[in-house]
C-alpha cells in the first residue's frame, strides 16, 4: 500500500517521462546544438528542428494525457457532488472551474461540504489554499 498522501506529497512524477524521456531530449537537442555550433551545416540545423520535433512530441503527449486525466476527475468529482451535496449546491459546485474542482477532490467526504461552500463564497484566493485547508486528506493514487 502507498503511503499515505498529503498536501506535502501529492505531486506526482511520471519516472519515465520526467527522468528518462525529457533529460535524454533535452540531452539530444543540446547535443545537436552543440554540433551546428562546432560544425554549422544545413544537415545539423535540420537536426536541430528534428530535436525540437521530438521535444514538442513528448511534451504535447504529455499534455494530451493530463487533459483526459482532468476530464476524468471532473466527471468523477461532479458524481460524488451529487451524492453529497444539495442539488442545488451541487449544481453550482459542476460549474466551478476545473482546476477548484481538482482542488477539492481531495477534501474528505465529511470536509467536502464546508469546502465547497466556501469555495463557492470566493473564500479562497487560489487552489493551493483550497488544498491547505483540507485536515483529512482524500489520496490520488491511480494518477499518471
Amino acid at each position: 500500500m502507498p503511503n499515505d498522501q498529503t498536501y506535502k506529497n501529492h505531486v506526482r512524477w511520471y519516472p519515465l517521462f520526467h527522468f528518462v524521456v525529457m533529460p535524454l531530449l533535452l540531452l539530444n537537442l543540446a547535443a545537436r546544438i552543440f554540433w551546428m555550433y562546432r560544425e554549422p551545416q544545413y544537415r545539423h540545423a535540420w537536426e536541430i528542428v528534428l530535436a525540437l520535433t521530438l521535444l514538442l512530441l513528448a511534451l504535447a503527449a504529455r499534455l494530451m494525457v493530463l487533459t483526459v486525466q482532468n476530464r476524468v476527475i471532473r466527471l468523477e468529482e461532479r458524481l460524488r457532488y451529487q451524492q453529497l451535496l444539495a442539488a442545488d449546491v451541487a449544481a453550482k459546485a459542476c460549474e466551478l472551474p476545473t482546476s477548484r474542482i481538482i482542488a477539492l477532490r481531495f477534501a474528505s467526504d465529511a470536509e467536502l461540504p464546508d469546502l465547497v461552500a466556501k469555495t463557492l463564497n470566493g473564500e479562497f484566493d487560489s487552489n493551493k489554499a483550497i488544498k491547505t485547508s483540507i485536515k483529512q486528506w482524500r489520496g490520488d493514487y491511480l494518477r499518471a
